[in-house]
């Protein structure tokens, strides 16, 4: 069951990912940009107020983002894996490993692009990420990230995180495509994505072609 705060809480999250205050995203969405205020989340003799499907169904039009993802952020901090609960709060132990090419298979992530099913290796956490739930590693195979990431290297992964400009980024496409670039730019419809290896070219994705994009935010080198 959907709770108040998880609804609210998710278009919180959906207005971080998108560098936007609450007002901001509402403006963006055609609405009245007092919409999503803390104040009007209760009326004045203390009884909840729920936004409108039409306002939901707006913000998602206007940001890109698909009723999957929507979904995915009312559990920001939820272990949706099934995993062991060690493995997203690890006081500086042990998270979900998973090589690189594995990830593009089917039945590893949930459409959060959270860690989910079976599969999985573990690897040491070298901090304490305890409050970052969710977070995973992946092992580059290969020389394609070069020269930022080398064959063997881990990269530690944050889903749900908010992403900006110029962050180094997880991204996988609908297809399966999992790759490892720099976020040039994120519109309501498209991502601009610059490759790590000059070798290889940039990107530009379509967000309805996107599975998910998760923030990097440690790397093994």
């Amino acid at each position: 069951m959907l709770s108040h705060e998880q609804i609210w809480g998710a278009i919180d999250r959906l207005a971080e990912r998108h560098d936007l205050t609450p007002s901001g995203l509402a403006r963006r969405a055609g609405l009245d940009p007092t919409s999503f205020n803390k104040s009007k989340r209760l009326s004045a003799d203390g009884r909840l107020r729920w936004p409108s499907t039409e306002s939901i169904a707006k913000v998602l039009e206007a940001t890109g983002a698909s009723m999957e993802q929507f979904l995915a952020f009312m559990r920001p901090s939820a272990n949706p894996s099934g995993l062991p609960e060690a493995a997203f709060q690890p006081p500086g132990s042990s998270i979900p490993l998973l090589g690189f090419a594995q990830a593009g298979a089917g039945g590893f992530f949930d459409d959060g692009g959270f860690p989910a099913g079976q599969g999985w290796d573990v690897v040491e956490f070298p901090t304490a990420p305890s409050q970052k739930a969710g977070v995973y590693a992946l092992e580059v195979q290969g020389e394609s990230m070069m020269p930022f990431y080398r064959d063997g290297d881990v990269l530690i992964v944050e889903p749900g995180a908010q992403v900006r400009r110029n962050d180094r980024v997880v991204v996988r496409t609908r297809e399966g495509e999992v790759m490892a670039k720099v976020l040039l730019r994120q519109s309501p419809r498209s991502i601009e994505l610059m490759s790590l290896n000059p070798e290889h070219p940039n990107r530009t994705l379509d967000l309805s072609d996107v599975d998910w994009i998760a923030r990097i935010i440690w790397a093994s080198q």
